[in-house]
């Protein structure tokens, strides 16, 4: 949403600078997504000034130009050349001056510099419309009225200012705010509230307004419940052109390219008011305006040159003959305002939102007036608006009412009201406010209270909030209003203990999510919205079971677009998505992962499974001089996740069976456990599915169930020991071995001599060959003891240490090396 900060100050008395707005509105809940400075003009006019022509004579050589001179307001006069025919002594004229820039309306920008002209000197240059950007007239230089001062900057004379735009994260549920007005409103209740201040709005004042009954109109409305009010009046005798420069400016200001002058008032109300209009060709419409259904298949023209075959629950305004509008969204080709059109017929509607979001995503429209109608707008202001954008027509085209307003209501309107507990809204916030700031906020966002007990007053919602239902939503407009910083923190925070399930997915879902990272995926995150066209059979002949899924699919009822129509039944094609995005961008080697939700519909209802999906493309590692580069393979994915697996304790399963009938794997395997339970499947991407994504290189991917992992989980109880206060001492022998010895005989041996503080046997040292019979072998081995509760003593080694030796010489015929310790 867009908001002039000159527009706005129309509405609202105030002295908040631009950058105090951003925060004032971001702190009511309209965000401020960014500030931006708009020029009033180009270049702000700097360096143009109004001059007087006092001489003006032919050029000596050149029959078209003239030699002037101008009085700009300084010491000497200037000596111009100019071209223009209508250029005269005595002229008041707008002049550039050396140095200025000047952007015209038509190409590049240029400088104005001092130079000759035909072997005459030329001191600036007198402007035309044109070349200065406000026109595009350039039939002559600008002649301005006699009485205009001389030296006058020319941004002063044209009243050009300097204007900022306020871009607003508007949220959905803020249809009150979809015009300046209701932006002003939240400005006053904070301003009446924090600077106790009593500004009012002061809304557009609708005076004279006369009816001249000359060509009246003929309104139906066939569908009553898509069009809940309707007003329309006619205007004759109108001038189709350009509007005027302030009108132009406002919409410029926000985004808006000025079109002609009717088209322009129509849209400058519906940024004020946030009500949209419409203005018809009244040629087109003769006489008659029919609000209903259109035909199925009806073939209607929108003003963007697109021919389009309605839907029977599209709603159009017609004449007697033939559509001319799609209601709330696109105006007809045919009915459109030109610049042959004298009399127009005006409308101004409330659609049903729901009809109108269909209707938008159906033809794929996203307009100005869908946006509002799809969110509400306000019904109490649909006459109002009509006769605002009535009156502005008349003052910047001309002509008369030759109609009276007709107002069709064909719903009641009644505003919602509720019961609001005072202490009830203290308590949710956190602290107690006083009543009559409570009351301040809610009188200044159009809140009735219409009546006042103790603690519980009752409240009568204004048409246009139709986000407030509840208490709490009153009090949240409270809130936002008071400020929710300006709500302390407590001293104390009070919590509670929660158990969760052993063991947590939360905590298992980061151990493997973690583990992927660590082996070089990147985690990936898509829409759980995607088309029905991947399901489809005659679609993808890639999807070999598409039809039993089609059955399965859950639809949206009001889609976005054709893209985003279901919820998907596989991560798989938002990975390969996501492949062919980055393989478009020269990133050929993926390691990715998702965790997500896939939805299905069922004889119960609907259903939803987690599921766990890798996929591997390209090269297994890195380019790098040491080593050979390597393709992935299906046996990396599979070594993968085996490892994966592992890590929670799930390492009994088995890959079985080659996936025939696979959605869309050219080949692979189901992992099962517990000879029932499948945890998912494996195998590498079909070349159709491929193609059909455009990926170039194989892609081998893990489908799996991860709620059924989630119940095959092995917790491993952890085994732990306090930790020893003393030392460990170390003892090696080197014995002279009979060849047939074997390493197990020695720590049993060791093992009978002590096993109380022995806490490990160790061979470190193998030998057999020179200098060594050839029955015999050396090992080195080592001994380790330690006692958890008090130093060793040498002695005490020393006399386990023989009776090993004594053991390994009486049992096996062991020698004791020279040099053993």
């Amino acid at each position: 949403m867009k908001i002039s900060y000159n527009w706005l100050s129309d509405y609202i008395k105030h002295n908040e600078t631009p950058e105090n707005l951003d925060q004032l509105l971001t702190d009511t809940g309209l965000e401020v997504e960014g500030v931006e400075k708009i020029e009033g003009a180009p270049g702000g006019f700097q360096g143009l000034v109004v001059g007087d022509v006092l001489t003006c004579e032919k050029h000596p050589d050149a029959d078209r130009l003239r030699v002037t001179t101008v009085n700009v307001g300084e010491e000497e006069a200037l000596q111009i050349v100019c071209g223009a025919p209508n250029v005269a002594a005595g002229q008041k004229v707008i002049v550039a001056t050396v140095g200025t820039t000047l952007y015209p309306t038509e190409g590049e920008s240029f400088k104005i510099k001092r130079s000759k002209i035909r072997g005459v000197e030329s001191i600036g240059m007198i402007c035309a419309e044109d070349e200065i950007g406000i026109g595009k007239s350039h039939d002559g230089i600008m002649v301005l009225d006699a009485s205009v001062k001389v030296g006058t900057p020319a941004a002063e004379y044209f009243n050009i200012q300097d204007d900022y735009l306020l871009e607003i994260g508007l949220t959905p549920n803020r249809a009150d705010a979809m015009g300046h007005i209701g932006v002003a409103r939240d400005i006053r209740a904070f301003l009446n509230t924090h600077r106790k201040a009593n500004i009012e709005l002061q809304w557009p004042v609708i005076k004279d307004f006369t009816v001249n009954a000359t060509s009246p109109v003929k309104i139906e409305v066939a569908n009553k419940m898509a069009c809940p009010r309707y007003c329309g009046l006619t205007i004759d005798g109108i001038q189709i052109q350009a509007s005027p420069e302030w009108l132009q400016q406002r919409l410029r200001v926000i985004g808006l390219s000025p079109i002609n002058n009717v088209v322009d008032v129509t849209n400058y109300v519906m940024h004020e008011l946030g009500t949209p209009l419409h203005a018809f060709d009244a040629q087109v419409v003769n006489g008659d305006v029919v609000v209903r259904n259109a035909h199925q298949d009806e073939v209607f023209t929108t003003l963007d040159g697109t021919e389009r075959k309605l839907h029977a629950d599209d709603l159009v305004i017609a004449n007697a003959n033939e559509a001319m509008c799609i209601a709330g969204v696109f105006g007809g080709q045919k009915s459109g305002v030109s610049e042959k059109t004298t009399a127009i017929f005006l409308e101004s509607a409330v659609f049903d939102a729901v009809t109108v979001r269909k209707t938008a995503r159906r033809h794929g429209l996203n307009t100005d007036a869908s946006f509002r109608f799809e969110r509400g707008v306000d019904p109490e202001l649909t006459l109002y608006a009509l006769k605002r954008a009535a009156q502005l027509i008349i003052e910047v085209a001309g002509g008369h009412i030759a109609s009276e307003p007709q107002d069709l209501v064909n719903s009641e309107f009644k505003p919602t009201t509720l019961d609001f507990s005072i202490s009830a809204c203290n308590r949710l916030i956190g602290m107690d406010l006083e009543t009559s700031t409570i009351e301040t906020i809610l009188s200044n966002l159009d809140f009735k209270i219409l009546n006042k007990a103790e603690d519980i007053w009752t409240l009568s919602i204004p048409l246009y909030r139709v986000d407030v239902q509840r208490q709490a939503d009153v009090v949240e407009e409270i809130l936002r209003i008071y400020g929710f910083n300006n709500v302390p923190m407590p001293e104390k925070l009070n919590a509670s203990l929660s158990y969760s399930t052993k063991p947590d997915p939360e905590a298992i879902k980061n151990k493997i999510a973690n583990f992927l990272v660590a082996n070089g995926f990147f985690e990936i995150m898509n829409n759980s919205l995607t088309k029905s066209a991947y399901t489809t059979a005659e679609k993808n002949k890639f999807l070999q079971d598409a039809e039993s899924r089609t059955e399965k699919l859950v639809h949206i009822l009001n889609p976005l677009s054709n893209e985003l129509d279901v919820m998907r039944q596989s991560l798989v094609f938002g990975v390969l998505e996501s492949i062919a995005y980055n393989q478009n961008r020269q990133w050929l080697d993926a390691k990715v992962f998702e965790f997500g939700k896939i939805y299905f519909k069922n004889e119960e209802g609907y259903s939803e499974e987690n599921r766990l999906m890798l996929a591997i493309t390209g090269n297994k590692n890195d380019e790098n001089w040491t080593e050979q580069v390597q393709k992935s393979s299906f046996y990396t994915l599979k070594g993968l996740v085996t490892s994966a697996l592992t890590q929670l304790g799930i390492s009994k399963f088995v890959s079985e069976g080659i996936l025939e009938n696979a959605a869309f794997l050219e080949d692979g395997v189901s992992l099962i456990i517990n000879k029932n339970q499948e945890l998912g499947e494996m195998g590498w991407i079909s070349a159709t599915t491929k193609k059909h994504f455009g990926i170039k290189q194989d892609v081998f991917v893990a489908d799996l169930n991860w709620d059924a992992i989630l119940k095959a989980v092995v917790m491993n109880k952890i085994v732990y020991q306090e930790l020893p206060k003393t030392f460990a001492v170390r003892r090696d022998f080197s014995l002279l071995l009979p060849k047939e010895a074997r390493f197990a005989d020695i720590a049993q041996i060791a093992k009978k001599a002590d096993n109380l503080i022995l806490k490990e046997v160790g061979l470190f040292d193998v030998y057999e060959g020179k200098n060594l019979d050839a029955n015999k072998k050396s090992y080195a081995v080592r001994f380790i003891f330690q006692d958890q509760e008090k130093t060793l003593q040498d002695q005490q080694i020393d006399g386990i240490m023989n009776r090993i030796r004594e053991g390994l010489e009486k049992e096996l015929g062991a020698e004791l090396r020279q040099g053993s310790v």
